[in-house]
């Protein structure tokens, strides 16, 4: 069940939720449009057990948009790593350039340039919903047991929201309780702190949270896999393990290993392929998700346009600019011609652009069903066909396969821009059937957020904070050999294989820029070496393994690349943190909200504070 919010007391409220980052522009009039029997006013709402229900489900759909509409906020993750740069060239804004246009005055929640605001003003929306329901929950009057039950989930849901800003936006000031007045003094609060307050939190949801549950609400599996996350930004690796083996020992999840769902029937297909089929994300026959958003066409509550995966993150091959090495153009993305290949593989604008290191260095074995490409899973261009109907019988590259050069060695993009236009995808996970528009860009569709593969991942990694390299690689093959790649040998893993097996399975899926910050703040904690190099929390804005990591992999902002504008793309080690948008720093007058080193007003900064301040 969906809980609307009443208008009024969402105005009422925003004052007193760090001012303008809860702004209501950040949200859809239609997400705030009441609903009878479901008006999200305390008074009204937060009486019954099911009020409390309804106010997790809203929990949950504040978590969704995340993986959905135009410029889907996941992109921003992508680009800040490793696996993806903006691909957008045909206009000034878009995140190419990060040393000039990632700025705290800058337009931070844009679908056209980047959705690091998203992040702000939806995590602290998100913290501020369950606040509401721990805040109140005491007062209700149904069995303890059920309260139990809900604290966890709420729990879960903030511990979630805090967990990804402290790692996109470190130190961040805190609220852990409701806030009925206005508040204009909010100071921040040492990212340590958070966590483990947030840690505390999990260890109680994981007593009362059940195994079972519906796959998009939460249950203990979710609970352990996030918990794992915090013990590993902690350093407690021993932790860390055993909330992990806690899920993977589990007999109510385990990996996928035979085909199963939709498309059974279908002998071309694999078992890579039914995993990410929409009917079968939530399906009862998958072990596998520990936790998903929900999104299914013709429910009420559907996001208007869907996952837009295929326009997001496919590259813009239906363009015009694609010749024939004969010099006519290749390409049409009109519906319904006789080789209509936007409807089998989507009308991509390529924003969302793969970079080498994810679609062509990471594949170590030509055995991966993930990067197959007989079944269809992987696609590459010059699986594409040439199908301008204008030039039937007129060349005869008509129906031919995308040739990249022509006889005379020149590119057969026109306009040069292969950034946009050229590159590799994965189709089984993009490929969303499109119940809304023609050509296909991405229909409604569930989407994971936590899944067991990743879990794997985690405890290799804990173990290889261990240094039990043993361990590491039987978990990493784990998720290998389902996707019937051969078995590492023993002392091959280290975390750029695990980071490598994280690109190959979650693409898309995980929050990556999220992800290698935790672990570039792990080897600042731990001051473990990774091929020769240490790194400390003093200098973390100057130099760290997240941008390391990335202009080691990431030919885009290694080489300064130029796209066809002529913006060159640059990062800097500060950006392993986002900017705390300054609209949030100067609506607090009567507190403090530190500035990340490396941007500007972090020259005023004050010594956060080693605890939570109520």
């Amino acid at each position: 069940m969906k809980m609307a919010y009443h208008t009024r007391h969402i105005r009422r409220g925003l004052a007193a939720s760090l001012a303008a980052v809860l702004a209501l522009s950040s949200c859809k009039e239609s997400w705030l449009t009441p609903k009878p029997l479901s008006i999200f006013s305390p008074e009204n709402t937060l009486t019954t057990e099911a009020g409390f229900r309804a106010a997790l489900a809203s929990c949950a759909n504040n978590m969704r948009p995340e993986f959905y509409e135009d410029g889907a906020p996941i992109i921003t993750e992508n680009i800040f790593s490793e696996v993806a740069v903006e691909g957008t060239t045909d206009k000034f804004g878009p995140a190419v350039n990060m040393n000039q246009l990632i700025t705290p005055d800058a337009n931070l929640n844009s679908a056209d340039f980047n959705r690091i605001g998203w992040y702000w003003d939806r995590g602290w929306l998100g913290i501020r919903l369950a606040n509401t329901i721990i805040s109140r929950l005491p007062e209700a009057t149904f069995s303890q047991a059920s309260k139990d039950v809900i604290k966890g989930k709420a729990y879960f849901y903030r511990a979630y929201q805090y967990y990804r800003l402290v790692h996109q936006f470190g130190d961040i000031p805190t609220t852990f309780k409701e806030i009925t007045e206005p508040k204009l003094d909010f100071k921040t609060v040492k990212r340590d702190a958070i966590l483990q307050r947030i840690k505390l939190e999990l260890d109680t949801a994981a007593q009362f949270v059940p195994w079972t549950q519906d796959k998009g609400d939460v249950n203990k599996g979710a609970v352990y896999h996030l918990l794992a996350k915090v013990c590993l930004s902690l350093g407690l690796f021993d932790e860390a393990i055993t909330a992990t083996s806690a899920v993977i020992n589990n007999g109510a999840y385990r990996l996928i290993t035979s085909r199963f769902g939709s498309d059974l029937s279908d002998a071309r297909k694999n078992v890579i392929w039914d995993l990410h089929r929409p009917p079968n994300k939530a399906a009862s026959a998958n072990t596998e998700v520990l936790f998903l958003v929900t999104d299914r066409y013709g429910d009420q509550n559907a996001v208007v346009n869907g996952t837009t995966s295929m326009r997001q993150a496919v590259p813009f091959f239906s363009v015009n600019t694609i010749l024939t090495p004969d010099g006519k153009v290749g390409m049409t993305p009109n519906f319904g011609v006789e080789l209509d290949m936007c409807s089998l593989y989507g009308r991509g604008i390529g924003r969302c652009r793969a970079t080498g290191y994810a679609t062509r260095d990471i594949w170590d074995d030509t055995k991966d069903l993930r990067r197959d490409t007989t079944s269809g899973n992987w696609m590459m261009m010059n699986m594409v066909v040439y199908n301008n109907p204008a030039i039937k019988g007129v060349s005869p590259w008509y129906g031919r396969r995308l040739q990249l050069f022509n006889t005379s060695g020149g590119l057969t993009v026109s306009t040069g821009d292969t950034i946009r236009t050229w590159f590799d995808w994965p189709h089984y996970k993009l490929f969303i059937p499109d119940q809304i528009r023609t050509p296909y860009q991405g229909g409604n569709s569930d989407w994971y957020v936590f899944r067991l593969a990743e879990t794997y991942l985690l405890r290799a990694e804990a173990y290889w904070w261990k240094n039990d390299i043993a361990n590491a690689t039987a978990d990493v093959n784990a998720v290998r050999t389902r996707a019937r790649c051969s078995p590492y040998p023993a002392g091959v893993v280290d975390i750029g294989t695990i980071l490598d097996e994280r690109a190959r399975e979650l693409y898309y899926e995980e929050p990556r820029k999220t992800e290698l910050t935790r672990m570039a703040f792990t080897f600042a904690r731990t001051g473990k070496s990774f091929r020769g190099k240490t790194y400390n929390v003093a200098n973390f804005h100057t130099s760290n393994f997240w941008y390391d990591r990335v202009m080691d992999k990431n030919i885009f902002y290694k080489l300064n690349v130029k796209n066809v504008r002529g913006d060159a793309y640059t990062i800097s080690p500060y950006h392993a943190l986002w900017p705390i948008p300054r609209t949030a720093i100067l609506a607090n007058p009567n507190g403090w909200i530190n500035q990340n080193l490396g941007y500007s007003g972090s020259e005023t900064n004050q010594p956060a504070s080693d605890k939570i301040i109520e």
